[in-house]
């Protein structure tokens, strides 16, 4: 029987967690869903139209960031005026869709972060939820904020799903939790990126090429990385930074200049350019931009570096993995499901410039290592990150949710 599955996705913009949600969706079995998608505004939709039977487009969803790194503090208490405002969106929204589709057999909350419109539809629609777990959360049992959301998912998500075993460990220990990893498949767009192509075909031969993708925001470590490449320079080591990507929302005029008063603004692409030329490193540091061709740039790679503030592996760690290219990354504590210290990649401390350089100085000056962790972290993805594996755990989580949840009364 094919299930009704309602897909809540507050972040407009095509990122990490809704490529995640992508994959998934794509590779569950024909016929087995039926998606319909509630989200916010953004580029995520050209993506979710492509495995949606229905889908409902509204200009913000509310948010509640309870994460160890994004939790409100200081300043960062104006940013739930923003999830305030966007409530009449989101109850609107979800009303429309219980208007349009009547009813569905479960709720999918696509972040924990987006928990307020799940816990609406869950409402609306008297149907199971299922959250997604997608980021290290906050563990301080002092905090009402970290006891409400662990409220939240013992007395109303059916079922709760955790990225990984670094995401599974900032949740309760008596939660039962499905870790189900997420997925990628490393293929070639039939339409080539030939502006890119053209781009990668002037790097340098011999040069130790490092990739970085992700948003060019502040907590991506972004600022790191060009400092790391700035000593490397100096030390005379040659290598190439491959970055990839761009801002999500462009902030202007009077909301760019309140972000950045509170010091809670996250876009750094001008800083980036501007850095980049006072360093004297146009030659090193390519910014490619977006691109629809990722496989073209994880295949020119041969290191990835991640070196966000989250201290989580990110998607382009398994994803670059898929083509035998090893990580650094900013993890306190690396678990083996995603990243294996010194055989699938190295570990460095967030913020530490240094310590990046000379994990990237130690792949310049031994290639050898290159090749076997990259080989190490090929067949940890191929273990983890298979899409048509953990689709169907995904489904079975589904199937044992519908088959608890209370049948309807005129059934």
């Amino acid at each position: 029987m094919t299930l009704r599955v309602l897909y809540v996705d507050a972040v407009g913009p095509f990122g990490g967690a809704s490529r995640s949600l992508f994959e998934a969706v794509r590779a569950l079995e024909p016929g087995a869903v039926q998606a319909r998608f509630v989200m916010q505004r953004g580029t995520a939709g050209q993506y979710y139209a492509q495995v949606a039977s229905d889908l409902i487009a509204t200009r913000g969803l509310t948010r509640f960031d309870n994460t160890r790194y994004s939790h409100y503090r200081g300043l960062r208490w104006l940013v739930p005026l923003r999830e305030i405002a966007y409530l009449p969106y989101s109850v609107a929204a979800l009303v429309r869709a219980k208007l349009r589709w009547g009813e569905v057999d479960l709720i999918h909350v696509n972040e924990v972060l987006d928990i307020v419109p799940g816990l609406i539809a869950r409402a609306l629609f008297d149907a199971p939820m299922v959250v997604h777990v997608r980021s290290l959360q906050r563990t301080d049992e002092r905090s009402w904020r970290t006891r409400w959301v662990n409220r939240r998912l013992r007395q109303s998500a059916a079922a709760v799903i955790a990225i990984d075993e670094n995401t599974r460990a900032t949740l309760p220990a008596d939660l039962r939790v499905d870790v189900i990893h997420n997925s990628f498949t490393p293929r070639r767009p039939a339409e080539r990126d030939t502006a890119l192509e053209r781009r990668l075909a002037t790097l340098r031969p011999g040069s130790l090429k490092v990739g970085f993708v992700g948003n060019l925001h502040a907590a991506k470590g972004l600022v790191d990385l060009l400092e790391a490449a700035r000593l490397l320079r100096a030390q005379g080591h040659d290598v190439e930074f491959l970055v990839v990507g761009g801002v999500t929302i462009p902030d202007r005029g009077l909301k760019a200049w309140l972000l950045a008063c509170a010091g809670l603004a996250q876009n750094i692409e001008s800083d980036v350019h501007t850095r980049v030329r006072e360093h004297g490193l146009q030659q090193d540091f390519h910014l490619l931009g977006h691109t629809h061709d990722i496989q073209a740039v994880y295949e020119r790679m041969d290191v990835i570096a991640f070196p966000s503030y989250f201290d989580a592996p990110g998607r382009p760690v398994f994803e670059a993995a898929f083509s035998g290219v090893p990580c650094i990354v900013c993890v306190d504590h690396p678990r083996p499901d995603t990243v294996v210290p010194g055989e699938t990649g190295l570990t460095v401390p967030a913020g530490d410039p240094r310590a990046l350089a000379g994990a990237i100085a130690h792949f310049a000056q031994q290639r050898s290592e290159v090749r076997r962790m990259g080989a190490n972290a090929r067949e940890l993805a191929e273990r983890n990150f298979v899409p048509a594996r953990n689709a169907a755990r995904l489904l079975g989580v589904y199937e044992r949710v519908r088959a608890r949840a209370p049948r309807p009364a005129h059934a």
